[in-house]
């Protein structure tokens, strides 16, 4: 795919998102269930569209709010739902949506106090902090955030009561419950004005920011930080965290400086990705130019999406590390620091993520626990502190606490760059630093994504490939030693296949909205090992699926 010439660069005014027509856009336009782009569709993390596509307005928020309070009565759901929203345009109007639906249904919701924006681990935070030693009246959570997704972009997704992303088959049943409410023109939704909602009864508040903040210290170590003085700097990237920020460096006396303080829908102050979008994705070195120009200015600095749960890690010795390798460092140097952690707790990992981290998990003597791409496949073991670890090669992640109990069952972007302050405040070294040490014991990984066309009976073939389907013996020289389309970890489904041989793999899987496949590829012979892979990995699968 080629790269947009504002790649990296500010975006003039008259491409930025206009904000009234968006919103307008949100209550004007009726979505056609008979439209399949129209309807109400849960991928990996809930809904998401634009209202300016009709794929994100007020009458999917009143189906998809019913859906959830149905959904509650039937699987006996009884406790209060957190809500939370971040900065994206459309997330206000779809949370005063959301509460006229359930203050109309008497279910008990807790709103940010003061308004707040709250990132996703906050709300994964505060449903597991109140069902701590319950078996009944259990708490669940909805966060309304598209993520790092551009400005136009609404989004809405559930957390049950295990905090973690709902499984496919919740969000499967409130996807079918929601259409036929759009189909039948909601004539089953019960709702009330917004004015009366938000004094109603079943309608409280709740201070997520101070309940959060001051349990970090359970998780990372905030004292060691403050006590090596460890010079911290962080970009929020206009999302939900701001305040968040502010009140750990004020609460741990940490030196943490906020780089961006500025909340605007537009987002106008963020550089464009690699399409010449705005994404807040603080994996892309494109949208992280703000902080990598002060990379030197500090001795390690983060910055995290729109709702918080994806980090990036900026280092005076590499610039932005790519995740694969922040996630090796994190694994290394949580499994070597917290005594705390049984020596049963295992090592999540998704089957598109770096093989360093087989490599770190085999010289730890960790079981690797590898899984489908989606981060509900972490959630019981996190749950359960079965697992130590999860971590996405997009950038998300969480860990347990120092005492081996749950902290979050969601992606938290802000305890990974937290951690990464640790890191350099207990061993002096950055980072990066402690990847080129991985690098230099286990081999050097070259790795990369790329897309390939493909139509909707080929990618329906790739999903549902199966290895004898693969007749090729070798792969980029090296004889072929693991075919899957099964993840190890729980026999999931991959929705694709993974190739591997002893210095490289790749795995492709099809898109769910693009007319194409993606292929992801690692090798640890170099990068003109890496592209022999890919480029054979393309024939293989084309072959496959023709």
């Amino acid at each position: 795919m080629s790269t947009s010439p504002y790649a990296g660069k500010l975006l003039p005014k008259e491409m930025l998102v206009d904000v009234t027509l968006l919103t307008a856009a949100y209550y004007d336009k009726k979505p056609d269930p008979g439209i399949a782009e129209q309807r109400v569709s849960f991928g990996t993390s809930g809904h998401r569209g634009s209202s300016f596509k009709t794929s994100f307005n007020e009458n999917h928020v009143l189906a998809i709010t019913q859906a959830i309070c149905d959904y509650r009565a039937q699987a006996g759901i009884t406790g209060p739902l957190y809500v939370g929203i971040d900065t994206h345009a459309l997330s206000e109007p779809a949370q005063i949506s959301a509460v006229e639906v359930f203050a109309a249904n008497g279910v008990d919701i807790f709103l940010a106090s003061g308004g707040e924006f709250t990132p996703t681990p906050a709300i994964s935070h505060a449903i597991l902090t109140y069902n701590k030693g319950r078996t009944t009246g259990l708490a669940d959570g909805v966060v309304i955030t598209p993520s790092h997704n551009p400005p136009d972009n609404g989004g809405y997704k559930y957390n049950p009561t295990n905090g973690g992303p709902a499984d496919s088959d919740v969000t499967n049943w409130m996807q079918a419950r929601a259409n036929e409410l759009l189909e039948n023109n909601l004539r089953d939704v019960k709702r009330m004005e917004y004015r009366v909602a938000i004094k109603a009864p079943s309608t409280h508040y709740h201070d997520y920011v101070s309940h959060y903040v001051r349990d970090l210290i359970n998780v990372v170590d905030m004292s060691a930080i403050r006590d090596a003085g460890v010079r911290l700097g962080v970009d929020p990237l206009g999302g939900a965290g701001l305040r968040y920020w502010s009140a750990i460096a004020d609460f741990y006396k940490i030196d943490l400086h906020l780089i961006n303080q500025i909340i605007d829908p537009t987002f106008e102050f963020m550089t464009a990705d690699w399409d010449g979008k705005i994404r807040m994705d603080p994996s892309s070195s494109y949208t992280m130019q703000g902080l990598l120009a002060k990379r030197n200015d500090y001795q390690v600095a983060f910055a995290c999406d729109a709702d918080h749960d994806r980090h990036g890690i900026v280092t005076p010795s590499v610039g932005l590390l790519p995740p694969n390798h922040y996630l090796s460092v994190a694994i290394q140097y949580l499994f070597s620091n917290r005594p705390q952690w049984s020596a049963t707790t295992a090592i999540g990992k998704t089957a598109v993520s770096s093989s360093m981290i087989d490599r770190v998990a085999e010289k730890l003597g960790r079981r690797l626990h590898e899984v489908p791409v989606g981060f509900k496949w972490f959630a019981p073991g996190l749950f359960d502190g079965s697992l130590g670890f999860g971590g996405e090669e997009s950038a998300g992640a969480s860990f347990l606490r120092v005492d081996g109990r749950v902290w979050t069952t969601d992606k938290d972007g802000l305890i990974p760059a937290l951690l990464a302050g640790e890191i350099v405040a207990k061993t002096g070294r950055d980072p990066g630093e402690h990847y080129k040490a991985l690098a230099d014991e286990f081999g050097y990984a070259a790795e990369s994504r790329v897309e390939a066309p493909a139509n909707t009976a080929q990618k329906k073939a790739l999903s549902k490939l199966s290895p004898d389907q693969i007749t090729s013996t070798e792969l980029a020289g090296e004889k072929i030693e693991s075919i899957i389309t099964n993840a190890p970890g729980n026999n999931a489904a991959i929705g694709g296949i993974k190739v591997s041989s002893k210095s490289g793999w790749f795995a492709a899987r099809p898109s769910g909205t693009e007319d194409i496949y993606k292929i992801y590829a690692e090798s640890f012979k170099g990068k003109e090992h890496l592209q022999q892979l890919i480029a054979e990995a393309q024939l293989i699968v084309d072959k496959a699926i023709s």
